[in-house]
């Protein structure tokens, strides 16, 4: 495992490592709904869960483009950002 990551861009790793955690507090919160065997309390864990996806989406979206940013003229950086916003504001209305 060593060399594999031995190799990997910084950002990648990064990257890869929120979408882990990511699923393991979504794999947790399956669990914890599952274990309940409440709607209620399953309706609370799948809001709570509303917000840690557009979190780690934002923050995997700000990681990439902070590691391309030289590459990306400054009209497609806003381009990236106007979409983002347009997904969250799709999310959250």
């Amino acid at each position: 495992m060593k060399h594999l990551l031995a190799g990997m861009n910084s950002s990648v790793l990064t990257m890869a490592c929120l979408r882990f955690v990511s699923s393991f507090i979504e794999f947790v919160a399956a669990i914890l709904i599952f274990t309940s065997n409440d709607v209620k309390k399953a309706l609370m864990i799948n809001s709570l869960l509303a917000l840690v996806g557009p979190l780690v989406m934002v923050s995997s979206f700000t990681i990439g483009l902070v590691a391309v940013a030289d590459q990306l003229s400054f009209g497609k950086i806003a381009l990236i950002a106007v979409g983002v916003i347009m997904i969250l504001v799709g999310v959250f209305k």
